[in-house]
């Protein structure tokens, strides 16, 4: 079952920019089917390195964007970026020494990050690159 679904109130109206948000949150969605599940901790652990590496991924595309157009609030923005990155590096430390397991509390956190993270944080910089060509 879905933890988030897509609807255009996420829409940052650049196409690029939402394709990747969608496939994060399928990537979520997916690591909460398989904690509940119960599959193992090898497939729980591809599955959050893959989100790992995908966040990453999303956060260069935006952080280019950001220098490219000159956007004003990039600093603060790529600071949330990187309190993730961190955030999300810990809970995978801690997992694969076995000190955690991957919990309804983490997937709370990575959902409501990544729906926070797009309607408020993201949502900033919509008209701005809008403005300035970039849909």
């Amino acid at each position: 079952m879905a933890i988030i679904t897509w609807n255009d109130s996420l829409s940052v109206n650049i196409s690029e920019i939402d394709m990747q948000h969608k496939k994060l949150i399928t990537m979520i969605n997916e690591l909460n089917d398989a904690m509940g599940q119960g599959k193992g901790q090898e497939v729980l652990g591809k599955i959050i390195d893959g989100l790992a590496e995908y966040a990453a991924t999303h956060f260069r595309t935006e952080e280019k964007y950001f220098d490219q157009y000159g956007y004003p609030d990039s600093a603060s923005h790529k600071k949330t970026h990187a309190e993730f990155v961190n955030k999300v590096s810990d809970f995978k430390k801690k997992f694969e020494k076995g000190q955690i397991t991957l919990s309804i509390e983490i997937m709370n956190f990575l959902s409501d990050w990544l729906r926070n993270h797009i309607m408020k944080v993201d949502k900033k910089y919509s008209r701005f690159f809008n403005e300035r060509g970039l849909r």
